[in-house]
């Protein structure tokens, strides 16, 4: 009689899934399995962390208030607030986050993520060039109440660290040189609201503030022209115009057409949105420590309005890239309307300066 071999019992499904979990951790599995495996585990989990992290690094930083954040520097004591405290501690903070936000200072990087990004450090050399015309005027212009009078010590020292390569990865870097500029822009603070050191000045005069606003209308023309540039346009030569016994060096086509190569509009439009960043925060610490001077030249209000246009420039991006449809189509063009609310900021700067000068 033919027996029937009796089954052997199916192990429990959880009993299996730990047994499977076990064996896949086992040092002796993993020696089996070669190095490869390891490697690849290790590739993946680095690239996922890459990803992740330049989406962070990807954010540009948000809005500060410049009255606040002097106070906070000052520790809270008014009498500290003196004429230009809050724009000196306006370029501190700029300074400061340009080093300290997350992922830190980006341009000089040589390694994942930061090597890839490319937003945040044109971002960041937007907010660089804005800091460099501040602290170039404040060297030469704000705290000097004539030609010839001597420059401040300190800014003596801050204005060209912060003019160092901005692309310097080692001996030295370009953070080291950024911080030395900070230290020595804390140095004049403190000696600005200190009334036994005589030597550390600010002029709140129209004069000083037109000079500075002089160096803005360039860099914002500038930016608007190349944000326009983005859809390609043909432009007159007007390099001699107005005045007839102008000269050049080299000739020039009466006509020339100008376009943004494609890879470069997305660089263009963070360098503006980066400069512009700046640029509000040191007009909204400007008329803290100008406003006499403004409320004398009738001014105030033109100032506020250049705020408000900068304040545009700030909004959102919903869309997960920067596109550049024709000025009529069906498309998008950011660069276009960043050039329009730069260029409406620039007419009111002209305005204001005409005011500050005639008013």
């Amino acid at each position: 009689m033919d027996t029937q071999p009796t089954p052997t019992p199916a192990k429990p499904k959880l009993a299996t899934k730990v047994t499977q979990v076990a064996t896949f951790y086992n040092p002796r599995t993993w020696k089996e399995k070669g190095l490869w495996w390891t490697l690849g585990l290790f590739l993946i989990t680095y690239c996922i962390i890459v990803i992740v992290l330049g989406f962070v690094w990807s954010r540009s930083p948000g809005e500060f208030d410049p009255q606040t954040s002097a106070l906070a520097i000052a520790k809270n004591d008014q009498k500290k607030l003196v004429p230009g405290y809050v724009t000196t501690a306006t370029a501190i903070r700029i300074a400061e986050t340009l080093l300290d936000k997350p992922g830190g200072y980006l341009s000089n990087d040589k390694t994942p993520p930061g090597v890839y990004l490319d937003n945040i450090p044109n971002w960041e050399f937007g907010a660089l060039t804005e800091l460099r015309d501040l602290t170039r005027s404040l060297r030469n212009d704000f705290s000097r109440s004539q030609t010839q009078s001597v420059e401040d010590k300190d800014l003596q020292v801050a204005e060209p660290k912060f003019n160092y390569d901005s692309n310097s990865w080692i001996l030295p870097s370009t953070e080291s040189e950024y911080r030395a500029g900070t230290e020595a822009l804390y140095r004049y603070l403190n000696r600005l609201s200190d009334e036994k050191a005589l030597d550390g000045q600010f002029f709140t005069r129209a004069d000083n503030l037109s000079a500075y606003l002089a160096i803005v209308e360039k860099r914002l023309g500038s930016l608007a022209q190349r944000l326009a540039a983005g859809v390609g346009q043909t432009r007159l030569n007007l390099n001699l115009a107005g005045d007839p016994n102008a000269r050049q060096s080299t000739p020039t086509p009466s006509q020339v057409d100008v376009k943004t190569p494609w890879l470069k509009i997305d660089d263009v439009f963070f360098e503006a949105r980066g400069y512009t960043w700046a640029l509000l925060h040191t007009l909204k610490a400007l008329e803290v420590d100008f406003a006499d001077v403004l409320q004398n030249k009738n001014a105030l209000v033109s100032l506020q309005q250049i705020i408000r246009e900068l304040e545009n420039t700030q909004a959102f991006i919903w869309s997960p890239m920067i596109l550049n449809g024709t000025g009529f189509g069906m498309m998008a063009n950011h660069s276009l309307i960043m050039a329009s609310y730069i260029s409406r900021a620039n007419a009111a700067i002209i305005d204001l300066r005409n005011l500050l000068i005639q008013g």
